[in-house]
């Protein structure tokens, strides 16, 4: 019937178009089935008079739409997924039984999320920020969730204060800004007041806070965790994830430059590099270790606030994730998919770590309120790929319920498969554990030392990184108004690093120096530098899955052109090619080259490194430009590499850089194409900062 259709037949009486169902297009309906004939207008009385109640069409329409946003998540609100699966490299039998962990080649599916912490969804990208790693195992005997950080530990030692560090970094309530940054009187009022943040102010305050992409972060489980073997073996492990990438961060200037430019700098790398098939990976790593060590290690590792260095506990790799696929829906999977801290499975169990115990609390209740009820488990991208027999029934949304008369246990009606039963060989048991005899609200003493570690990862950065700390902490406590709250956060400082404490002090403005802050526990000296902690001792040495944005004018080097993209090809990496107009330009062969961004549209923080390839006539238009020097100042500021040609000296000149060539800049009339890719391998040039 469809078919008969024309468009002439098919106007409503005010004579708009709508287009018809045919064989290309399937016959709409509501979402009771029921097929619908026209989705422009609304059925009313006559020509010009009011709808009618009746319009069963519209009301659904409407009714769906008013309640298809479902509550933000009150922290980790603005996040981006993706599956994928987890390969076990060898057999952990000996350490757990965990089935995803008892072969060798096994694949997991996975679905991973990653966020930042403190803003809305409506938020940037590039706020420094913690981000969110979660990683939902869809394994045989279950969902496990690993739901952890890009930071290994955090602001607080017990879950009763989560609430108040998450209520003074939001937006202040009376004003309702500033939205996803803590550069604010509250949040430096709290962390002025609780010492035990401390460290995990040095790692947001370093480059680990500003990543250059989810693809090039570390992740961690922050906690102590259990593995259990199937003899009850117990030992203790730490949990990371090591980018394949390798690490990679923005500068400071950069972040707030790419908020601007692309507010979904990360959600866009992350998808075309899926797309494109530059599948970004993981490697999982543990760090194993038992009861004699717990008490020998210089802090409790039940402290979320600690870490223990690599150096003394090597990270053993024991699998690798990939992430090969983007959502098909972003509202299904994204944002319903429900994180917890409580799901695991046999051969894994929690420690006494008191962040971590309240966590496992308030997962569960937090779903109840985003999802609607009990059942949100029911939803595809939280279900369990595992067979799931149990006999909880109905509640708001429920998808299956028990099949059969029977649904409670115990019950005397035959076996089946819908009729359950608990199984004490091989189901969930917690491992033992020592209890006191004592209720208490109590902070051990082992938690006491505040500094030391904070201390510890400052003196393990760069002098380059060490500088973006200082100026990082410079920036957010200038922006805090209430002058005792910056001579108590400084005051703090001095109990992990003198000279950093006297930089920051320096940068604000201080007349005098404040008092050190008291220390629960003397900080200590004598911590070694770890290098494991700096994002540059770790350098990846490659360009692979980074970006390089090439200016062109009309007439430029189209061979040039052709032996960059061919050594980039070769590399793993890409490009985009940013042109006066999007259209594209003519190269001096003759043919034809599209644009990818304008120049207005295609500023240099979107790339990791920038070419010039320009002809004089084109030099000399675009220096007319300011959006075109800023593209060349910008990534000089940045420290990038710039690729150049002679032909480009009347666009760096106009910049004001002429005199400013150093090693980063590279002339590609005395370098190969090949030999400007391995220069980029160190990513930044970072001697000119």
């Amino acid at each position: 019937m469809a078919d008969s259709f024309s468009y002439s037949d098919n106007k409503g009486k005010g004579g708009e178009l709508h287009q018809p169902a045919s064989d290309k297009y399937p016959t709409m309906t509501t979402a009771q089935g029921c097929p619908v004939s026209d989705d422009q207008n609304s059925l009313k009385a006559g020509e010009r008079d009011p709808t009618l109640m009746e319009d069963h069409v519209l009301r659904e329409k409407l009714f769906h739409f008013d309640h298809e946003r479902i509550p933000e998540r009150v922290v980790h609100a603005r996040g981006y997924g993706a599956h994928g699966y987890f390969e076990t490299y060898e057999s952990l039998s000996e350490l757990t039984s965990a089935d995803l962990f008892q072969r060798k080649g096994e694949k997991t599916p996975v679905f991973a999320r990653f966020s930042t912490v403190a803003g809305n969804k409506g938020s940037a990208d590039l706020a420094r920020d913690v981000r969110g790693f979660a990683v939902k195992f869809y394994t045989k005997e279950g969902n496990w969730d690993l739901v952890g950080n890009n930071i290994p530990v955090f602001f607080i030692q017990d879950a009763m204060k989560f609430p108040d560090l998450i209520h003074a970094a939001k937006a202040e309530p009376d004003r309702g800004f500033p939205q996803a940054q803590t550069a604010h009187d509250n949040f430096w009022d709290f962390i002025s007041l609780t010492p035990e943040s401390m460290h995990m102010v040095m790692w947001t305050m370093s480059d680990r806070a500003i990543p250059r992409s989810l693809r090039f972060m570390q992740g961690f489980g922050v906690h102590t965790f259990k593995l259990v073997n199937a003899d009850g073996k117990q030992h203790f492990v730490k949990f990371h994830w090591k980018p394949k990438g390798g690490m990679q961060s923005v500068v400071w200037n950069e972040a707030l430059k790419l908020n601007g430019a692309d507010p979904d700098f990360h959600r866009r790398d992350l998808w075309q590099a899926i797309e494109r098939g530059d599948y970004p990976e993981w490697e999982l790593g543990v760090q194993i270790f038992d009861q004699s060590f717990a008490e020998r290690f210089n802090f409790d590792v039940f402290d979320p606030t600690k870490l223990i260095p690599e150096e003394q506990i090597p990270v053993k790799i024991i699998g690798r994730m990939v992430l090969d696929r983007v959502v098909d829906n972003f509202f299904a999977e994204t944002e319903q998919v429900a994180f917890c801290t409580q799901n695991i499975v046999p051969g894994l169990d929690f420690t006494p770590d008191p962040l971590l115990q309240g966590r496992n609390f308030s997962y569960l209740d937090t779903q109840l309120k985003r999802l609607g009820g009990p059942n949100f488990t029911h939803i595809p991208v939280n279900a369990p790929k595992c067979p799931v027999r149990h006999f909880q029934q109905d509640g708001h949304m429920a998808m299956r319920n028990p099949k059969g008369r029977v649904n409670y246990e115990p019950n005397s009606w035959d076996g089946g498969e819908h009729n359950p039963r608990a199984c004490p060989a091989h189901g969930f048991v917690s491992s033992s554990q020592a209890m006191g005899d004592s209720k208490l609200r109590y902070r051990s003493p082992t938690f006491a030392d505040h500094y030391s570690q904070a201390r510890q990862f400052y003196i393990s950065q760069t002098a380059v990184e060490q500088e973006h700390m200082q100026n990082a902490l410079i920036f957010e406590l200038s922006k805090v108004e209430n002058l005792p709250i910056r001579q108590r956060l400084v005051s703090h400082l001095l109990n992990i690093d003198k000279t950093l404490a006297e930089q920051v002090a320096n940068g604000l403005g201080f007349r005098s120096m404040p008092d050190a802050a008291e220390a629960a526990m003397p900080p200590r000296q004598d911590l070694p530098v770890s290098d494991a902690l700096s994002i540059l001792k770790n350098s990846p040495n490659t360009f692979s899955g980074r970006k390089l944005g090439i200016l062109v004018s009309e007439n430029f080097n189209a061979a040039l052109l052709r032996q960059v993209t061919e050594a980039l090809k070769k590399e793993g990496a890409s490009y985009e090619i940013i042109a006066p107009k999007v259209g594209g330009v003519c190269a001096d062969d003759g043919k034809h080259q599209a644009g990818d961004q304008l120049v207005q549209g295609g500023p240099s923080v979107l790339y990791d490194a920038v070419l010039l390839l320009l002809s004089a006539e084109g030099a000399q238009s675009l220096a007319k430009l300011a959006e075109a020097k800023d593209f060349v100042t910008d990534a000089h500021a940045h420290m990038k590499f710039i690729g150049y040609t002679a032909e480009a000296e009347a666009l760096i000149d106009a910049a004001g850089l002429t005199g400013s060539k150093d090693d980063g800049w590279i002339n590609l009339e005395k370098v190969s194409a090949d030999g400007f890719l391995k220069t980029l391998r160190a990513l930044r040039y970072w001697k000119r900062s």
